[in-house]
C-alpha cells in the first residue's frame, strides 16, 4: 500500500469531480474565477496603471531568498469594462511537509488534490467600492493538481479578474492540505508578452493548522498615509496577526513576533548545575529575543522550560528546503551528531595534546570516529570534515590546514603576528588608543586590590628603546592597547572555582613603529584579593631569555584566550546576532509589507532569529559548546550582558562612531571618509569605510525617494512604532538612555538604517567568515587557557617541572584535545558561505528593481561595491601595507563582497545567516 501511494502516477483530471456542495464551474466562468498571483511572506503582486482607462498586471517576487535573476514583466491589458483570463501554474516543492509522509491525512490531501481544492485564492481589489464605500468583494478561485514529478507538484488554475475590478492590491491565500507546503514558483501563461515566471520560495500553512488566511500585498510600496483606500483594514489587521497576543506556548506553524527575556539558557529541571540566571533585567541587562510561550521550569519559575527544538516564526525559518539552509543543517549535524561521536573517540575530556605534531596530526592524520548508525551520514551532511576509511568501517574527521598554517606554519609563535591580527584578524574591534597614563583600573580597590597597573613608565620607555618619553608616544598617538582588566575582574574568581580553567585581568601595550606596524611592549596579568591571598598581579615583556621568552608565550596564550572569548561572546554574538534579533521583531510587528522601509530591511534580517534559535539551542546554553570550550565557562554569556550593560551604545555601532570611541580616528572634513585614522594601515578600518560609505549612499538615495517630503519622518506612524518598539521593547533595559538617536529627518533615518544594515552585514562578516582562517589551528588562537602562570604562586614541584620542559607548560595551558577539535568542527561551519548565499549589493529586491529610481540607485550601489573589490585586491599586491600583505601573512579579504560557496575567507552577506 505504501509503495503503490509514493509511486502513484502522475494526473491531472480533466473536470473537477465536485460534490453538490462545491462551487459551480459554470458560476466561476461566469463570475471570473481568481488566478493565483502570489503565495509568498511578504511577496507581492504589483497591478499599475500604465494608460487612461488601462491597467497592467505586474507580477513580481520581493523575497530576499531569491536566487534567480529578475522576474520579466509582461502585461494584460483590458478596459475598465471588460475582464481578462489568465492561467496560473504552481510548482510546488516536496519537502518535509506536503506529501513527504505517509499518514492519517495523506488520503485526504490525495482527494483534495483530485476535487482540485488545493489552494484557494482572493483578490483584493486595492479601492473601495464607490457606491458602498466598502471594501470589493473580492475574487475566488482554486488551483487543481496537474502534475507530480519527483520532488516537484504542478497546480494548475485559470481564472478572471471581472471588469471594474480596479488594480490588484492584495491576495488572500488558503492551503485546503493538512500539510504545510512550500510555494517554489508560479507561471502565468496567457500574458500577450508571454509566460511571467514568478519564483517564490515560501511556506503556504494547512488551513487545519491556522484558519486565517495568508495576506500577501502587491509589489508596489506604500507608506501608511499613502495606502490605497482598499487596502488600509487589511494593513493593519496583518501587523495585529503578526504582534498576537503574547499569550500562548508558539506552534510550529505561527508567524507571531514578540518579545521575552534570555530565560531558556539554562536548564535546571535537568540538573541543578545547569540553572543560570535570567539574562534581561535590572540584575542582567540584555537585548530581548522572541517569545516562545514554552511553560515555566519547575525549578526556577523565572525560567522557560527548554525543548528539543526551538520556535521561530515560520517566515524567518525554511528548515526542510534543499540547500537554503546548507549552512544550517551542517551546524546542526555537527552540534548533535559529530560533536556526541567525537566526545565518544576522545574518552579522557581533559587530555591535552602531549606535542605539537599531535596537533599537525588533525590536519593529516584525523581522529578516527565510531561508525554512525546511518551509513555514509557524516560524508553526505560534513564533506569538507569527515572522509570515509576504505579499509575500515570507521570515520574519519580530517581538518583542512587553515589558511595561516598553510601559508607559514610558524607565524602564530611571532609578536609581529600577534600585533598584526589586532588590526586585520578576526578581531580587530578591541584595539584601542591609550589616551590616559598612567594605567589605571576603574574598580573598587576595597574588592580587587589596588588600581594602578605595573606597566610603569619606566618599563615603557626601556621597552621602546628610549627612542621618545611615554609623554612623547601619548601626544603621538603611539601607544595602542587591549584592555580585558576592568570587564574580566569581577569574573576571575568566581571562574577559577570551575576545575579545567582560570582567569586573570589583562592588559596587553603596544607600541607602533615608525613602518606603520605595531609592536607589543608588555602584558599584564591580575588577580584580584581571594581568602587571605593579596591581589597578585605581574608585567610580563619580550625578553631574550629562555625563562622570559617562555613566560611570555604563556602569556600571550593568556591574553589570545581573552580576546577569543571577547571576540566571539561580545564582538560577535552580542553585538550581531543578539542586537539585531529586536530589529527583526520590531520590524516584523509594526512595518506593515507594504512598508518601503521593511522592504530595504528584509534581506537584512535572512535566517537571523533561524541561526539564534539554534544557538540557544546548542551554542551559549548552559553545557554547551561556549560553555565547555572557553575560558568564562558557565559565566561566558552572563559576560556578554556585562558587556552590553557598561559597553554597547546603538549610537557607537556605526563603523566611524566605533573607530572614533576607541581613539583610532578623529573627524576631519579633509580626510577620505571624514576620517583621519590614528593607524593608516589599519585593513579593517580601511576596507569598512569603504563599504560603510557604500551603504549609506545607497541608503540615502532609497530614503530621499520616499521621503521627499522631510515631515513625512514624523508622521510615519509605522515607523516612529517601529523605533519606538525597538528602544523601549527590544532593548528596554536601555530604554531611556539619552544617546539613542531621535527619528526627526531624513538624515536620522539614514544614519539608523545604515548603522543597522553594516552590523548584519559588513561587522558580521569581518568577525565571522575568518573563523576557521585565523582560529582553526587553535595555538593562534586558544579559547581557554587551563592553566595558571608557572609564577603565581608556583609550587616547587610545578616551577621546576616548567624549567625543565616549557614547551609541556604551553600545551597544558591550551584547550584539551576535545575543547580544541570541537571548536574547530564549529568554526568550520561557522566560516563557510551556503550555496545559496545573497552577498550584498548581488540580485536586487523585485520591487527595487521594478522603480526606476530605485533600480538605478541599486546599480550604483554594486557598482560602489565591484569597485571596493578590486581596492582591495589592489591593496593586497602593496607590500608597503605591512598589517595586509607580506611573506606568510594573509591577505585581507574579509570585507570583499562577494564569494564563491564554501570556506573562502571573503564574501559579505546581506544577513546574519550563519
Amino acid at each position: 500500500m505504501m509503495t503503490s501511494q509514493l509511486q502513484k502516477p502522475n494526473y491531472a483530471p480533466s473536470f473537477p469531480l465536485l460534490p453538490k456542495s462545491s462551487i459551480n464551474p459554470n458560476h466561476l466562468i461566469k463570475h471570473g474565477s481568481p488566478s493565483l498571483i502570489s503565495i509568498l511572506p511578504r511577496h507581492h503582486v504589483h497591478q499599475n496603471r500604465n494608460k487612461k482607462n488601462s491597467s497592467s498586471l505586474v507580477i513580481r517576487a520581493t523575497s530576499s531568498d531569491l536566487k534567480s535573476s529578475p522576474v520579466s514583466v509582461s502585461t494584460v491589458t483590458s478596459t475598465e469594462n471588460n475582464a481578462f483570463t489568465v492561467k496560473a501554474l504552481v510548482t510546488v516543492t516536496v519537502t518535509g511537509g506536503l506529501l513527504s509522509s505517509i499518514g492519517l491525512t495523506r488520503p485526504l490531501d490525495d482527494l483534495t488534490d483530485l476535487l482540485g481544492k488545493t489552494l484557494l485564492l482572493e483578490l483584493v481589489s486595492a479601492e473601495l467600492d464607490p457606491k458602498t464605500g466598502l471594501e470589493k468583494e473580492t475574487v475566488k478561485g482554486y488551483g487543481h493538481k496537474a502534475s507530480h514529478k519527483d520532488d516537484e507538484v504542478v497546480y494548475e488554475a485559470t481564472f478572471t479578474i471581472p471588469a471594474g475590478f480596479g488594480e490588484v492590491g492584495a491576495v488572500q491565500v488558503e492551503n485546503e492540505h493538512h500539510k504545510e507546503m512550500f510555494i517554489k514558483s508560479i507561471d502565468l501563461n496567457g500574458f500577450p508578452n508571454g509566460t511571467v515566471n514568478v519564483p517564490c520560495n515560501t511556506w503556504a500553512h494547512s488551513k487545519f493548522d491556522n484558519p486565517e488566511k495568508r495576506i500577501f500585498f502587491t509589489n508596489k510600496s506604500y507608506l501608511p498615509s499613502e495606502t490605497p483606500s482598499g487596502l488600509k483594514k487589511l494593513r493593519e489587521s496583518e501587523l495585529q496577526t503578526l504582534r498576537g497576543n503574547g499569550e500562548g506556548q508558539r506552534k510550529t506553524s505561527d508567524r507571531i513576533y514578540d518579545y521575552d527575556t534570555y530565560n531558556d539558557i539554562g536548564d535546571p529541571d535537568s540538573k541543578d548545575e545547569l540553572a543560570r540566571p535570567v539574562l534581561g533585567g535590572k540584575d542582567h541587562p540584555y537585548p530581548r529575543r522572541c517569545r516562545t510561550g514554552r511553560p515555566r521550569s519547575k525549578k526556577d519559575p523565572l525560567s522557560e522550560q527548554r525543548s528539543s527544538s526551538v520556535y521561530v516564526p515560520r517566515d524567518e525559518a525554511f528548515a526542510d528546503v534543499k540547500q537554503l539552509t546548507f549552512s544550517t543543517k551542517t551546524l546542526k549535524s555537527v552540534l548533535h551528531a559529530l560533536l556526541p561521536s567525537l566526545e565518544t573517540a576522545l574518552l579522557d575530556p581533559d587530555l591535552g595534546f602531549p606535542y605539537f605534531k599531535a596537533i599537525d596530526s588533525l590536519y593529516n592524520e584525523g581522529v578516527t570516529l565510531p561508525k554512525p548508525k546511518t551509513g555514509g551520514f557524516f560524508q553526505t551532511i560534513i564533506p569538507r570534515l569527515v572522509k570515509t576509511i576504505i579499509d575500515g568501517g570507521d570515520d574519519l574527521l580530517l581538518f583542512e590546514t587553515p589558511e595561516i598554517i598553510d601559508r607559514d606554519k610558524f607565524s602564530w609563535f611571532r609578536d609581529e603576528e600577534f600585533s598584526r591580527q589586532t588590526l586585520a584578524g578576526l578581531n580587530p574591534y578591541s584595539i584601542e588608543l591609550v589616551t590616559e597614563w598612567p594605567l589605571k583600573s576603574k574598580l573598587n580597590p576595597e574588592i580587587y586590590g589596588p588600581p594602578e597597573s605595573l606597566i610603569t613608565t619606566e618599563l615603557v620607555e626601556k621597552e621602546i628603546k628610549g627612542c621618545m618619553t611615554v609623554n612623547e608616544a601619548l601626544e603621538r598617538k603611539k601607544m595602542f592597547i587591549l584592555d580585558y582588566h576592568d570587564l574580566l575582574m569581577p569574573y576571575v574568581n568566581k571562574v577559577r572555582e570551575i576545575e579545567g580553567t582560570t582567569l586573570y585581568g589583562s592588559r596587553t601595550l603596544f607600541f607602533l613603529t615608525a613602518d606603520g606596524t605595531l609592536r607589543p611592549v608588555a602584558i599584564e596579568l591580575t588577580r584580584p584579593p581571594v581568602g587571605d591571598k593579596p591581589q597578585w598581579k605581574q608585567v610580563f615583556t619580550p625578553t631574550w631569555d629562555a625563562t622570559g621568552c617562555w613566560l611570555w608565550r604563556l602569556a600571550k596564550a593568556h591574553v589570545l584566550a581573552h580576546d577569543a572569548g571577547y571576540h566571539q561572546l561580545v564582538v560577535h554574538w552580542l553585538r550581531t546576532h543578539c542586537c539585531t534579533e529586536p530589529y527583526i521583531i520590531a520590524a516584523n510587528r509594526q512595518l506593515s509589507a507594504m512598508h518601503p522601509i521593511y522592504r530595504l530591511l528584509h534581506p537584512h534580517f535572512r535566517y537571523t532569529m533561524e541561526i539564534n534559535a539554534l544557538a540557544r539551542e546548542s551554542l551559549i546554553n548552559a553545557g554547551g559548546v561556549i560553555e565547555s570550550t572557553f575560558s568564562p565557562g558557565k559565566y561566558s554569556i552572563e559576560l556578554s550582558s556585562a558587556a552590553y550593560d557598561q559597553l554597547w551604545r546603538f549610537d557607537m555601532e556605526a563603523l566611524p562612531a566605533d573607530l572614533i570611541r576607541r581613539g583610532m580616528a578623529v573627524e576631519d572634513s579633509t580626510a577620505e571618509h571624514g576620517l583621519k585614522l590614528a593607524i593608516e594601515d589599519y585593513p579593517f578600518a580601511n576596507d569598512g569605510l569603504i563599504l560603510w560609505d557604500a551603504i549609506k549612499e545607497w541608503v540615502s538615495d532609497y530614503v530621499n525617494h520616499y521621503y521627499t517630503d522631510p515631515n513625512l519622518i514624523e508622521s510615519d506612524t509605522e515607523l516612529q512604532g517601529w523605533w519606538t518598539e525597538v528602544r523601549t521593547k527590544g532593548h528596554a533595559d536601555k530604554k531611556d538612555e539619552p544617546w539613542w538617536p531621535v527619528l526627526k529627518t531624513p538624515e536620522n533615518l539614514i544614519h539608523i538604517l545604515t548603522t543597522i544594515i553594516w552590523v548584519t552585514a559588513g561587522h558580521h562578516a569581518a568577525v565571522n567568515f575568518g573563523q576557521y582562517m585565523y582560529a582553526g589551528y587553535f595555538p593562534n588562537r586558544p579559547t581557554i587557557a587551563r592553566t595558571n602562570m608557572p609564577t603565581e604562586d608556583p609550587s616547587d614541584e610545578y616551577f621546576q617541572n616548567f624549567l625543565k620542559k616549557p614547551e609541556m607548560a604551553l600545551l597544558m595551558c591550551f584547550p584539551s584535545q576535545i575543547q580544541a577539535t570541537k571548536v574547530m568542527a564549529v568554526l568550520d561551519v561557522l566560516s563557510n558561505h551556503s550555496p545559496d548565499e545573497e552577498y550584498i549589493g548581488g540580485n536586487p529586491e523585485s520591487s527595487w528593481a521594478e522603480n526606476p529610481v530605485i533600480k538605478a540607485a541599486y546599480e550604483k550601489f554594486n557598482g560602489n561595491l565591484k569597485r571596493l573589490e578590486g581596492i582591495i585586491d589592489e591593496r593586497n599586491t602593496n607590500l608597503k601595507l605591512k598589517n595586509r600583505v607580506g611573506a606568510g601573512v594573509v591577505l585581507y579579504e574579509l570585507l570583499k563582497p562577494f564569494s564563491t560557496s564554501g570556506v573562502t575567507g571573503m564574501g559579505v552577506p546581506n544577513s546574519i545567516s550563519i
